[in-house]
């Protein structure tokens, strides 16, 4: 009976009966929102790319860098030209080649690749869409297109199918600090690239602390002369002892045009962050008549958060912040500002009769809605506001804007967990999640990791690594009716202990890619067993070509 049933099956077999070949797979992070599988490939090598005449330079830069990629990599010319007699909806069956059309009717962001055995046809409505495209696009090919170098016996096909793919969020940011340490533009830039590769839209960029200014102010030209230097840096878990070592350096005007415009070319914006009004420990070094007791003041060589602050009681402390903003605004087009706003002890302000004045002035009372300490910040809040508001721009701020009276139109970043999310949001105030058990980067990732890090010496914090950030769902906890404000997720670099180029990425990676997933994916479309395929398969390979240290899962 059992060889009969064996016969059976296999005449049963080769009469067709096949069971069905599985699907490719593509390896893409982040995971895209809808792919089907047809029959056949496409040959890659020696295509024609054609680009639409409605596209803008720096997308049709970005289509010319990949079809020289490919040239190069396989060995095989592939050119490049206007496309002519088509549009977004010609069929992909009268196309021949590799063909970038705009769709103005996508959302966007949005992007589709169609893929038959005679053409590519990718579609988008704007810059970004294209970008994310061609970074999908470029993770289906050989880890080869990565290298910069032949690579002739490379497979470039490419498996038949149509990708339809949307971002859950707008706001898809990570942040950088570098004023604990200094990272050159060149370490930036490949930040950014990387960063790009798993399409993030918005960098952060940490540059004013106690423990050194960053950037440059034509107006205060001090804050780099004298604030941008320590006079050494604490490098063990005791606060009092430092190494001895000058250290420093900042950024010059120049380079910051250089970096945001290189940003812009990759579809990021860059949102700087001047921290006010603690943390300002570099400035006050700088001008000590900015603080309440006139100083001295010394740029901070250890790690923690200084009582020494901003005496806001005083107009020319305004008049300084203005004037700061305004050059700010000069070379960051962002819509947003970031304004910080977090640790700002209230100890000065309490013995400061310049604040006192300020205080009785305003007539600020301690209530249920938060003490007379927490309403002058309220109000250094509100000014800033209302000057940036002048100049077309928004503001962030880190959730401790929240406590006192928040004006409108203020964007809240919710560090402390998630309950400053919660709270704002159901308020009405838009919200950035940043939750410091999920999305700071600088905690270390295993309790069996002997280098120092935030959440060294406490071995019994759970993990911080890609699996945990993978676990966050950015509206858990949100009041019905109050996803609409959640406009996105961030995650944080601090770098106090993060000394050089190397131990910043095996700080990144591959909690990046496990972010870049949570700020782009549905929660259906997630799943934390596939992300570690895909980046075992392909995409610590593909950070090995490109010189990026990472943590291994």
């Amino acid at each position: 009976m059992k060889k009969l049933t064996i016969i059976t099956l296999a005449l049963l077999l080769g009469c067709g009966l096949e069971a069905k070949k599985a699907d490719p797979v593509l390896n893409i992070i982040p995971e895209p929102q809808s792919v089907s599988f047809e029959k056949g490939t496409f040959k890659v090598k020696g295509a024609q790319f054609n680009y639409d005449s409605f596209l803008d330079a720096a997308t049709v830069a970005a289509i010319a860098e990949l079809s020289d990629g490919i040239t190069f990599c396989s060995g095989k010319v592939s050119s490049l030209a206007v496309a002519a007699g088509v549009n977004y909806g010609t069929p992909i069956s009268s196309l021949h080649g590799v063909f970038f059309l705009k769709d103005a009717t996508l959302k966007p962001e949005e992007y589709k690749i169609e893929i038959a055995p005679n053409a590519v046809k990718i579609t988008a409505p704007d810059h970004n869409g294209f970008l994310y495209a061609i970074s999908t696009f470029k993770q289906i090919l050989p880890v080869e297109i990565y290298a910069g170098k032949p690579a002739l016996k490379a497979n470039w096909k490419v498996p038949c199918c149509t990708i339809q793919d949307s971002p859950r969020f707008a706001y898809r940011g990570i942040m950088l600090d570098c004023a604990r340490h200094f990272f050159s533009v060149d370490e930036v830039k490949k930040w950014l690239d990387v960063c790009a590769m798993y399409k993030i839209n918005r960098f952060h960029w940490h540059l004013t602390e106690d423990q050194g200014w960053r950037l440059e102010i034509k107006k205060y030209p001090l804050l780099t002369e004298i604030g941008s230097f320590r006079a050494g840096t604490q490098t063990t878990t005791d606060r009092s002892k430092h190494d001895g070592k000058r250290y420093g350096g900042y950024y010059t005007q120049e380079q910051v045009k250089d970096v945001v415009a290189y940003a812009a070319k990759l579809g990021i914006t860059v949102i700087p962050e001047l921290d006010l009004p603690g943390h300002m420990l570099g400035a006050l070094a700088s001008y000590p008549w900015l603080g309440c007791t006139g100083g001295p003041y010394q740029v901070w060589t250890r790690w923690g958060v200084c009582d020494q602050v901003l005496c806001v009681g005083k107009e020319s402390t305004f008049e300084f912040l203005f004037n700061v903003l305004d050059e700010i605004c000069e070379l960051f087009p962002s819509e947003y500002i970031h304004i910080g706003g977090d640790e700002c002890p209230k100890t000065e302000w309490d013995k400061c009769p310049v604040c006192q004045a300020k205080m009785n002035e305003l007539g600020l009372v301690a209530d249920d809605k938060g003490t007379r300490g927490q309403k002058l910040q309220n109000y250094v809040t509100k000014r800033v506001q209302e000057h940036l508001a002048a100049k077309g721009r928004k503001i962030i701020g880190w959730d401790e804007i929240l406590e006192g009276e928040l004006g409108p139109g203020a964007t809240v970043m919710s560090w402390r967990g998630t309950k400053g999310g919660e709270k704002a949001s159901a308020m009405g105030f838009d919200v950035i999640m940043s939750p410091t058990n999920y999305c700071y980067l600088d905690y270390k990732q295993g309790v069996r990791e002997d280098d120092l890090a935030i959440g060294a010496g406490y071995p019994k914090k759970s993990d911080y690594d890609a699996k945990n950030l993978y676990s966050y769902e950015p509206f858990s906890g949100i009041q019905a009716g109050a996803e609409k404000h959640i406009l996105g997720v961030q995650a944080n670099m601090w770098t106090e202990w993060i000394h050089n180029d190397p131990e910043l990425f095996y700080m990144l990676i591959p909690r990046l890619q496990a972010l870049s997933e949570v700020q782009w994916c549905t929660p259906e479309k997630r799943s934390y067993e596939r992300l570690e395929r895909k980046l075992t398969d392909k995409h610590f390979k593909i950070m090995e070509i490109l010189g990026y240290n990472y943590r291994a899962l």
